[in-house]
């Protein structure tokens, strides 16, 4: 009888464990900040999205305003077509500029919006029309490291300190 009443202590304690778990998983995710039924839907096309993923947050002025819904390729424009489910609460300009940031130095990537100046609001099915793309670390260097090879090769040194600038003839 001992043993099959610590058993059923323990296992109630692990029960406990993963929901508590559980828990926080969806308060460190933030799920529940955006609800999808009170939600419109805007699109924007991008250049390059680096590692965004579905279900990404998108801030305005660091709050989360709603959430990637889907990310598509255009195979006519050849970008990445990136739906956002706005809250309903949150009403944004037609001329809003959409950014891919970065939380952090190497952190997960999320969507900014900065509100532009125009009277007309962005509507269920809109575009924003401005958009920015992701910064790739990996052409970041790559075009650092092509410039510095580049530019390196052709260059004379510079003067000394105290050396005159230009040739010429002293008289």
């Amino acid at each position: 009888m001992g043993r099959t009443t610590l058993d059923l202590w323990v296992g109630v304690f692990v029960a406990a464990g993963l929901a508590a778990l559980l828990v926080l998983a969806f308060k460190v995710g933030n799920m529940r900040s955006v609800n999808l039924s009170d939600a419109y839907t805007v699109t924007a096309d991008f250049d390059n999205i680096g590692g965004l993923k579905p279900r990404a947050a998108v801030k305005s002025a660091g709050v989360v305003v709603g959430r990637v819904s889907e990310i598509a390729f255009d195979d006519k424009t050849y970008e990445a077509r990136v739906t956002l489910s706005l809250d309903k609460r949150y009403t944004f300009p037609k001329d809003t500029i959409a950014a891919i940031l970065t939380s952090g130095l190497l952190g997960e990537q999320y969507i900014g919006l900065d509100a532009g100046g125009s009277d007309k609001k962005l509507a269920n099915g809109d575009k924003i029309q401005i958009t920015q793309s992701a910064v790739v670390l990996e052409n970041l260097i790559s075009n650092f490291l092509y410039s510095k090879a580049a530019g390196g090769s052709d260059k004379s040194p510079a003067p000394a300190a105290g050396a005159p600038a230009t040739q010429g003839t002293q008289q």
